[in-house]
């Protein structure tokens, strides 16, 4: 890393960015207000520009020596799109945060993360808090294909790791679900399990733990505006109340959580998320066109 870009002016640079895969970035943000305050389980709000949108993301990484945090961004719809196609040198609008409630670190024993996809990326400070309060972790990760599969590398130095792809091309093919079974049926049952990824994931995690009665914690990620708790945007159902994922969360009791409620939420605006993101497309091509 060239330490000389520290020097220059102003907050929220790109200090160093790295292609993860053809849709997911990692970004080293100077943030240092932020990056003195965050702990496992914070996330921040971001805004690539004047009128955009605000895109929650959780940090993976903090340094209050260098004043920067880490965010990984997979680039789905119009605005995480936009967010990836910043180089190294450029500066977010706004980044705010730390925001939402840590995750509460302690001794369980042995400690299961179960990743899906980007989830990985949230995934990671979490396991690595619990490593050094003394757990032992073990990991499952999971994604699509070997291609979207990120921070493997990373998760082995915490402990084990089992990596399940859709189509087999990398570790085993099958779910992470059929990964667990393994586990309970080898009698390596986690002490508690921590999931962030897909919601139709972290769902089936909660249901194949639930009889083996383990503690299960999951990140929920629904419509989210001003992460304060002031919109109610992120309204979810924990064991039939409602919550919010700003602030009460983003971490939850994964066998109390309403994940088929918060799966109808996030896919409210489905159909605009699309339309905007085929504009997008289309306007960049043009632009593209004009050069």
């Amino acid at each position: 890393m060239n330490h000389d870009i520290y020097s220059t002016e102003g907050l929220y640079k790109i200090v160093e960015k790295t292609e993860l895969s053809d849709t997911i970035s990692r970004h080293v943000i100077y943030a240092p207000l932020i990056a003195a305050k965050a702990r496992a389980g914070h996330f921040v709000i971001l805004r690539s520009r004047e009128g955009g949108e605000r895109i929650p993301v959780t940090l993976v990484d903090w340094n209050p020596e260098l004043g920067t945090v880490t965010v990984i961004i997979q680039a789905i719809g119009k605005s995480t799109t936009e967010m990836n196609a910043f180089k190294q040198g450029d500066s977010f609008l706004d980044v705010a945060g730390p925001l939402g409630t840590p995750v509460e670190i302690k001794n369980w024993g042995t400690v299961l993360g179960v990743g899906g996809g980007v989830g990985i990326a949230e995934l990671y400070p979490i396991a690595r808090a619990y490593k050094e309060a003394g757990n032992k972790i073990v990991s499952i990760l999971g994604a699509r294909n070997k291609g979207l599969l990120i921070l493997e590398k990373e998760m082995a130095e915490l402990g084990e790791v089992i990596v399940t792809t859709d189509d087999g091309s990398a570790g085993k093919k099958g779910l992470v679900t059929d990964a667990m079974n393994d586990l309970y049926a080898a009698g390596r049952g986690p002490d508690a399990i921590f999931t962030i990824g897909p919601i139709p994931m972290m769902k089936f995690v909660a249901l194949a733990s639930l009889p083996h009665k383990t503690p299960t914690f999951a990140s929920l990620n629904p419509v989210m505006l001003d992460g304060t708790g002031m919109c109610g945007g992120c309204r979810v159902e924990i064991g039939g109340k409602p919550k919010f994922a700003c602030v009460d969360g983003p971490m939850f009791d994964a066998h109390q959580t309403n994940f088929d409620a918060l799966m109808k939420r996030t896919a409210a605006y489905r159909e605009q998320e699309k339309e905007s993101l085929e504009r997008y497309a289309r306007d960049h091509q043009c632009r593209i066109g004009l050069h």
